[in-house]
């Protein structure tokens, strides 16, 4: 919309006061602002179709770059679940064979513990035998009896009675 002194100056004289002359038109001026303006503004318009046409290449640069990380943070996921699965098992593995070692230990050490029973059982029962031998000869027929009897290697009386075999 043109201003007030646009209006006005519609109605200035076109040439200067002397003689009449042929009858003038009045000058556009936004006419020759637009004129003045159109190759610029036709460069503005030029950048601004390559700053839109530079912002959509970005923005699909952008989007592959985008679908690429996500594609490949997906397989380092992937691998990284495949590894904590073979980290799992190998220490799954780890702990069963330290648990079977423990396990071995303890058997071998109640083994150990087994057999120094039966060593001190085998070193205390002919003593024991000797001394329940003599108990139920006395018992059954006098201490004289007792006094005969002799234990033999296991312990057991020589003459007749329960004979007694380590081990068994």
């Amino acid at each position: 919309m043109a201003g007030f002194r646009d209006f006005l100056m519609r109605f200035r004289p076109v040439g200067p006061p002397g003689r009449a002359a042929p009858g003038g038109v009045p000058a556009d001026r936004s006419a020759e602002l637009a004129a003045e303006l159109e190759p610029s503004l036709a460069l503005l318009e030029r950048a601004e179709a390559e700053a839109q046409s530079i912002r959509e290449q970005a923005a699909r640069r952008a989007a592959e770059t985008r679908r690429g990380a996500e594609r490949q943070a997906a397989e380092i996921v992937e691998r990284a679940h495949a590894r904590a699965h073979d980290l799992r098992a190998q220490s799954a593995d780890r702990a069963r064979r330290a648990a079977e070692a423990q396990a071995a230990e303890l058997v071998a050490s109640a083994e150990r513990a087994a057999a120094a029973v039966h060593r001190r059982a085998d070193a205390r029962m002919p003593a024991l035998l000797a001394r329940v031998s003599a108990l139920v000869a006395e018992e059954l027929g006098g201490a004289g009896t007792a006094a005969r009897q002799t234990p033999d290697a296991h312990g057991a009386p020589e003459e007749g009675g329960p004979r007694w075999a380590p081990g068994g």
